[in-house]
């Protein structure tokens, strides 16, 4: 199917468009939720990591709502099964046959709640359907929908009873996100919302649909990325690779992941070129999560995240690239 891309312009104005519509349930996840949309937007799939209760089911129910995409939730426990997201296959009487019943991965934004929970023979099945945008059922394979994208949520605090995701679906995700706690007065604002709509439930209206994303997503791959720019992503994935405190680095999918998010980050800004700042406010993202640290390191309570950042430090940036103009945002 041939889509037809939309100008850089018409993809920040959706962009923009889409992220003012989440903002006005979600507070105070501006950022998080831009970085989430540039992923989207450049074909991959989201990690939340954080406490509970921040936000981040409504947070990807909403984005699914104002982009046009069906969307599906699972709520991952230690005795989901892979044919509780794939689906199965069901004997008719009727026809004295077997007939495939699609599970919740059928749609087009899949939200998988508590994903460390769920045990890895169901994670696998899971990996299949992010990596391949397909899923396998007694022997047939089955396409999912276009697009497709997988926002997933874990809890970084408590251990008991979940399995760590593998690195080779850590892998997968685009990018992992944490949100934090909210500033004083947007948590007022948050507790004044709710008391102001006078029921538990918030809604957004949809803004775009699943036939404009493909187009967004097309126009942002028409935007080309300068050398200078992409050696500097290269840089930064191989200066993980040289740390002492880590064990395994981010691969070239890692360098790939960063570019092509910083590459919708700046489409989302309405320019159709990449700078240094881009890269920058999608390392750690793009980056933290690939990486594999020593038992030493682990040990000293050092996070891959405070690793990155300190290579953004390090690690010299191009000097021959082109400039956002002041005060860019989307």
């Amino acid at each position: 199917m041939t889509v037809t891309p939309l100008s850089v312009a018409e993809v920040a104005a959706h962009g923009r468009a889409v992220l003012d519509e989440v903002a006005t349930v979600v507070v105070g996840m501006r950022e998080p939720l831009e970085t989430a949309l540039a992923a989207v937007l450049a074909g991959g799939h989201v990690l939340f990591e954080d406490v509970p209760g921040l936000g981040k089911t409504l947070a990807a129910r909403s984005l699914a709502t104002a982009l046009g995409l069906e969307f599906r939730r699972v709520q991952c426990t230690p005795d989901l099964l892979p044919s509780d997201i794939t689906g199965s296959s069901v004997f008719d009487p009727a026809t004295t046959q077997f007939q495939f019943r699609p599970g919740p991965v059928f749609a087009g934004l899949l939200l998988a709640d508590e994903i460390n929970r769920t045990a890895p023979k169901t994670q696998s099945a899971l990996l299949e359907a992010m990596a391949e945008r397909q899923v396998t059922v007694d022997g047939r394979t089955y396409p999912l929908l276009d697009p497709f994208h997988v926002v997933a949520t874990s809890n970084p605090v408590e251990y008991e009873g979940t399995y760590p995701l593998p690195e080779a679906q850590l892998d997968r995700f685009m990018v992992r996100l944490a949100v934090g706690y909210p500033e004083p007065a947007a948590e007022v604002d948050v507790l004044s919302r709710r008391l102001a709509r006078r029921q538990e439930v918030a809604t957004v209206r949809t803004v775009v649909d699943a036939a404009t994303l493909l187009r967004m997503q097309a126009g942002v791959e028409a935007v080309d990325v300068d050398d200078d720019i992409l050696r500097y992503c290269v840089d930064l994935a191989a200066a993980t690779r040289a740390e002492e405190a880590v064990e395994i680095g981010a691969s070239p999918r890692g360098s790939q992941a960063l570019v092509l998010v910083a590459r919708a980050l700046a489409v989302l800004h309405g320019r159709d070129f990449v700078t240094p700042e881009d890269v920058k406010a999608v390392a750690v993202p793009a980056l933290a999560h690939r990486l594999s640290l020593t038992p030493q390191a682990w040990a000293a309570g050092l996070a891959p995240q405070r690793l990155v950042a300190d290579m953004l430090r390090r690690v010299a940036g191009p000097t021959t690239t082109r400039q956002a103009p002041v005060g860019d945002t989307v």
